[in-house]
């Protein structure tokens, strides 16, 4: 009798902690490695989610590097958006990570400005990153979690990269890695993103999967061979682009 009382003391015991644990787990369960944060949190930290406001282009236009100039870059990202059923965050506009040099008397343009400040998150509501600092990596490196398991497409999808068939992790940037213009003379964003004739420049893309291309660069891996969707396939891609509701 008195091992009996024991053992259903013990039982008790277990189940009133299992009552505790549960009361304490966030809501929804428990937050993958690198997941969910808050705004002003840190990627990896647990936390409520955010609003959709990233995300990379499940399929790209077709047309090569032309997407119409950077404009049309930008009705493209709010195109795919509403056909993957997201919400545009109150106050914000989609914009395509996009940079093009000063040309025609015109300044320069530089995808880290035209973001907005942060944060964003993507369309699972995990954290991406919370200003622009942390994005490029101004402070301190590894900041944002753009990766394959975090940087999901409109659908809420992972995005293919290496080891997949095809491989699509070239994503259209036109910038360095600073997310501003490439300096020099050569063309790195097909025409400002209205070529897609081969032998008449290429355009900078980034790995979304952080795998390849020498320096692994979420934003400025390599350049394409040219600005044709056979080529922009032929290098790993698809002719996708990088999201951002900017505030």
């Amino acid at each position: 009798m008195r091992r009996m009382r024991h053992v259903l003391a013990a039982t008790a015991f277990a189940a009133l902690g299992t009552l505790v644990a549960f009361a304490q787990a966030p809501a929804g369960g428990q937050a993958p490695a690198g997941g969910q944060g808050r705004a002003g949190g840190q990627p990896g930290r647990g936390g409520p989610q955010g609003p959709a406001s990233f995300f990379i282009t499940s399929v790209g236009k077709g047309d090569g590097a032309n997407y119409g100039g950077i404009a049309g870059a930008d009705a493209y990202c709010a195109q795919m958006a509403k056909a993957g059923g997201l919400e545009t965050p109150a106050g914000r506009t989609w914009r395509a990570y996009l940079s093009q040099p000063a040309s025609g008397g015109q300044p320069a343009v530089n995808a880290r400005d035209r973001i907005g400040a942060g944060p964003w998150f993507n369309a699972r509501g995990q954290l991406i990153a919370n200003n622009v600092a942390d994005l490029h990596g101004d402070v301190q490196r590894d900041r944002n979690t753009i990766n394959k398991n975090f940087a999901l497409s409109e659908k809420s999808a992972p995005v293919n990269g290496v080891g997949d068939m095809p491989n699509q992790h070239d994503i259209l940037t036109g910038s360095d890695s600073h997310g501003r213009a490439v300096a020099g003379d050569m063309d790195t964003t097909c025409s400002n993103y209205t070529s897609n004739a081969d032998g008449k420049g290429s355009v900078m893309l980034g790995h979304h999967d952080r795998i390849g291309g020498g320096n692994s660069s979420w934003n400025a891996a390599h350049g394409s061979r040219g600005c044709s969707q056979g080529n922009l396939v032929a290098t790993g891609g698809a002719g996708l682009l990088y999201c951002f509701a900017a505030n």
